[in-house]
């Protein structure tokens, strides 16, 4: 009985301009989904899409950097990850 039970969830609170409250619970209805669950959703979707934008960002940064060296193929790539073995 001395142990602790974690909270699976926080309440939160949020403010909202009213024309935006009323689309919001109208996506949530359509949607079949109680507003927490939309609001999760939503969240999880902008946290996969800030990930993606930062991969593509990174990738688009170390494209420039191996033009730069002269990196521009897949052959030119072999052999620097080959050369010291």
């Amino acid at each position: 009985m001395g142990e602790r039970m974690t909270r699976r969830r926080v309440a939160m609170t949020i403010s909202l301009p009213p024309e935006i409250a009323e689309t919001y619970e109208k996506v949530a209805q359509q949607e079949a989904k109680n507003k927490s669950q939309l609001f999760r959703d939503m969240f999880l979707l902008y946290k996969t899409r800030t990930l993606e934008q930062e991969f593509y960002g990174l990738q688009r940064q170390g494209a420039r950097l191996a033009r730069k060296n002269g990196v521009l193929t897949e052959k030119d790539v072999k052999k620097i990850v080959f050369e010291g073995r």
